[in-house]
């Protein structure tokens, strides 16, 4: 009787499939190569979206400056110090990626220029 069962185990052990050991490696390596991929791509939309943002902060800060110079009837220091509040709610310290210090500076217009606002974050072209 014990012979009849561990025989009876024996047989659907045999017929049981399960994963070799070279398939198993030829999963681990396509999930591999995937993230190999996909990791790179998705480190670069996080760039590109920090200096998107970066770009409208300059944007948004040169429109203040505009709206300043309109009102006050002069353009705003080069620290832009007088827009906060009535016409931004702040002047960021950081860049989007939050590890640069921004220097954001206003620059008045000139005869071959107009007025920009500059900053040493990375913006988007």
């Amino acid at each position: 009787m014990l012979k009849k069962l561990l025989n009876a185990k024996l047989k659907v052990a045999k017929n049981q499939k399960g994963l070799t050991l070279i398939e198993l490696l030829v999963v681990i390596v396509i999930l591999g190569i995937i993230a190999a991929i996909a990791i790179p791509a998705v480190m670069n939309q996080r760039a590109a979206a920090d200096a998107n943002a970066n770009k409208q902060t300059v944007s948004v800060l040169l429109d203040a400056s505009k709206r300043y110079q309109a009102i006050e009837g002069k353009w705003p220091s080069e620290g832009m110090t007088e827009l906060v509040p009535k016409y931004t709610d702040a002047i960021p310290t950081k860049c989007a990626d939050g590890t640069t210090d921004a220097n954001f500076k206003f620059v008045a217009p000139s005869d071959s220029a107009a007025a920009q606002v500059t900053t040493s974050c990375k913006v988007a072209p």
